[in-house]
């Protein structure tokens, strides 16, 4: 539909031994504009003289999108015979032969026909990349495998077609493609996204505002969860970047841990923060039977709260939490009253100001709860 002449290949031209560059356009839901930034990239990329080249691309009847393409090179599909119709799918083995500089593949976690050499249109990006092309392309956020659960308990709608989280923590660029709720809803009705008869279906379905707003939340995240992953490694030794609030909960064998634990998850659904317990043992200590089924019922209530229990063992309580504080890059610090007695608060110093002795430089603010004894 938008194909142009095919320019012989320069002999002269050796590719570098090297792997290719990723770029992942992402967004919440069809329709947010993946695939026309894509393709505007891809246009002012053109000028500067890089052989881009159009791998697949998936226009869904959108004429904006179709339009946008016009003047790029659009490389033949494969066709594929299954169960007697003929689909066309992504010709891997050309876009290798045409080795351009840049290939643009649309729509990432598509499955291939049954029968490809490869089950999963990311595997064929795999394989391009590998030969030192680099890609661009585009997903929607239900479609990571981590998210899948949770995309289902949103929406109501269980994602088949799935990619590995890895692909975004591989990828040298993540770009998310935002709108607002109501941007999308304005396009939907407008037909800019799907055909008139599907519009008010949409709408009562997977296009409801609250399944939006969720969705949108999830792709900014998620894209601020890469930048600071990638910050944090780049930067030096001792200094984080955190984009995200961190609520670790310090737990122990008496019974105000559950109280604590109920306050911190309150904090962190506030701070819309990640919510983290912790349990330091005595590495000679043998706890009792009822200790043990307390600690399992901290455990539990964590996880119910979506959050992460960790049970570590040293001698060092302050220092361990202060160590797990540092490996999780928490930023609030959730204890209870101190239950040393006064004697041993003035032989040792107040665990409390232990805490905040080694957390100094790590920017971290401690919550101090008032709980029955």
């Amino acid at each position: 539909m938008f194909h142009s002449s095919t320019p012989s290949p320069d002999t002269s031209y050796i590719r570098p031994a090297r792997r290719g560059k990723h770029k992942i356009f992402i967004g919440m839901a069809p329709g947010v504009g993946k695939t026309y930034r894509m393709l505007e990239e891809a246009h002012l990329l053109k000028q500067d003289d890089i052989d881009v080249v159009i791998g697949i691309l998936e226009t869904h009847g959108r004429r904006d999108t179709a339009v946008k393409a016009t003047g790029l090179e659009v490389l033949p599909k494969k066709a594929h015979i299954h169960q007697n119709i003929t689909l066309q799918e992504m010709d891997t083995d050309a876009i290798l032969a045409r080795s351009p500089q840049l290939v643009l593949v649309d729509e990432l976690a598509h499955s291939n026909v049954p029968g490809s050499l490869r089950e999963k249109r990311y595997q064929d990006v795999e394989v391009i990349l590998a030969a030192g092309i680099d890609v661009y392309s585009t997903v929607n956020i239900q479609h990571l495998e981590s998210l899948n659960d949770l995309v289902a308990r949103i929406t109501g709608v269980v994602v088949r077609e799935r990619i590995p989280d890895r692909l975004l923590d591989e990828a040298d660029a993540v770009v998310v493609i935002d709108v607002t709720p109501e941007t999308l809803e304005e396009r939907l009705r407008e037909g800019k996204i799907y055909a008139a008869d599907k519009i008010e279906q949409s709408l009562k379905n997977f296009f409801q505002r609250r399944n939006l707003i969720a969705l949108r939340e999830l792709a900014l995240r998620e894209v601020a969860d890469t930048v600071e992953e990638e910050a944090n490694t780049s930067t030096s030794v001792g200094q984080t970047c955190n984009i995200h609030e961190r609520v670790l909960v310090c737990v122990s064998t008496y019974p105000n841990s559950v109280q604590l634990l109920r306050r911190a998850a309150r904090i962190a659904n506030y701070m819309n923060a990640r919510l983290y317990a912790v349990f330091v043992e005595a590495p000679e200590r043998f706890l009792t039977k009822e200790e043990s089924l307390h600690i399992d019922t901290c455990k539990k209530l964590c996880r119910e709260f979506g959050g992460e229990f960790l049970h570590v063992k040293n001698h060092n309580v302050a220092k361990e939490i202060a160590q797990v504080a540092a490996t999780h890059h928490i930023t609030q610090i959730v204890l209870g009253e101190s239950q040393q007695s006064s004697w041993k608060r003035w032989l040792k110093g107040s665990f409390t100001q232990r805490l905040m002795q080694l957390i100094r430089h790590q920017k971290i603010d401690l919550h101090i709860i008032a709980t029955e004894k």
